[in-house]
């Protein structure tokens, strides 16, 4: 699993972000060979692979969704057979893709990491491990612990959604410090702000980050979900999830999304596609379409920043 002195690299990610940069240097210092894209393209990354036989590469799964878009007439000619590993991480990735990736080059090759920049703790699991886990990322590995905690501090029984917070071993505060800025922490377990369970066996299931959390007439509804069911639709590029304030139910769903060039999409077609894939309360109230990249090169959302120019322009808008 681990990068070896003989491995060739291919980074498809910005260096500015953590992973690429830490994956990238970490393969220089044993001696391996780089291959940098520059920018992301689905199928020059492919082409990139089986031309100088890449045996390591790391994606988040803005670039999984966009290379299984190519479709089946073009991954058929692909079966990549240097390629030993394909990491995934810095966002939640939709089971169906990773089922589609798993089937397509096999439980052993495709894994995925979760963890923090600070270091304080991270999980991984394979492509085997999660098929008989499926939607997890893994358990804690090795220098760390793992809790599920409430608002209060108290541990989340299993199967139920807590915030996340690690320790490791070498105590709070051991891998990092902020400036100008303090952590959330109950004593030595420290959180990065994401919701999740774990199951019986110490695997962990993510659900969103706390801050992205839609409360809608009571109930919780995860960005991240409704998100992964809109983008299974082949018309999509890419879409955000955001909850803006509504009179009768507090929050109602809100989805951005951007469609592929040159599709025709309905916001009817598009809500009775999610129907079939989600729960009634978590369908979007409404639909917006934009042109505009929902993720950045590093695969992030940012909701929060697209809800407040959404609320901006909401108190702007003359009354009727």
């Amino acid at each position: 699993m681990l990068q070896q002195t003989d491995d060739v690299i291919l980074n498809p990610g910005p260096l500015y972000h953590n992973a690429p940069f830490h994956c990238i240097h970490m393969g220089m210092f044993i001696g391996a060979t780089i291959v940098e894209m520059g920018r992301f393209d689905a199928l020059r990354a492919l082409h990139l692979i089986e031309a100088h036989k890449v045996n390591w590469v790391t994606m988040v799964p803005t670039m999984m969704h966009r290379i299984w878009q190519l479709g089946p007439d073009v991954l058929s000619r692909f079966s990549l057979p240097s390629l030993r590993m394909m990491l995934h991480m810095a966002a939640p990735c939709a089971p169906w893709l990773k089922q589609a990736w798993i089937d397509w080059l096999g439980g052993e090759r495709v894994w995925e990491y979760y963890g923090t920049t600070e270091a304080i703790g991270s999980t991984m699991i394979s492509g085997t491990d999660w098929l008989a886990h499926p939607g997890s990322v893994g358990r804690v590995r090795d220098g760390y612990d793992l809790k599920i905690l409430d608002d209060e501090g108290a541990e989340r029984p299993v199967g139920e959604v807590g915030e996340i917070y690690f320790r490791p071993h070498g105590g709070a505060g051991s891998t990092y410090r902020y400036l100008g800025s303090e952590a959330k922490r109950f004593g030595e377990w420290e959180t990065p702000g994401d919701l999740g369970s774990l199951d019986n066996d110490g695997y962990l299931y993510l659900s969103d980050r706390r801050n992205d959390l839609i409360i809608s007439g009571g109930a919780n509804i995860y960005p991240a979900e409704v998100e992964a069911a809109i983008e299974a639709h082949p018309s999509v590029r890419g879409s955000a999830v955001i909850g803006l304030p509504d009179e009768e139910w507090g929050a109602r769903v809100h989805a951005i999304v951007q469609s592929l060039e040159g599709a025709v999409l309905s916001e009817a077609e598009l809500l009775d596609f999610v129907a079939g894939r989600l729960a009634r309360f978590k369908l979007p109230k409404s639909v917006e379409f934009t042109t505009e990249p929902m993720r950045d090169e590093a695969g992030k959302v940012r909701r929060a920043a697209l809800r407040a120019v959404r609320l901006a322009a909401a108190t702007k808008a003359p009354s009727s």
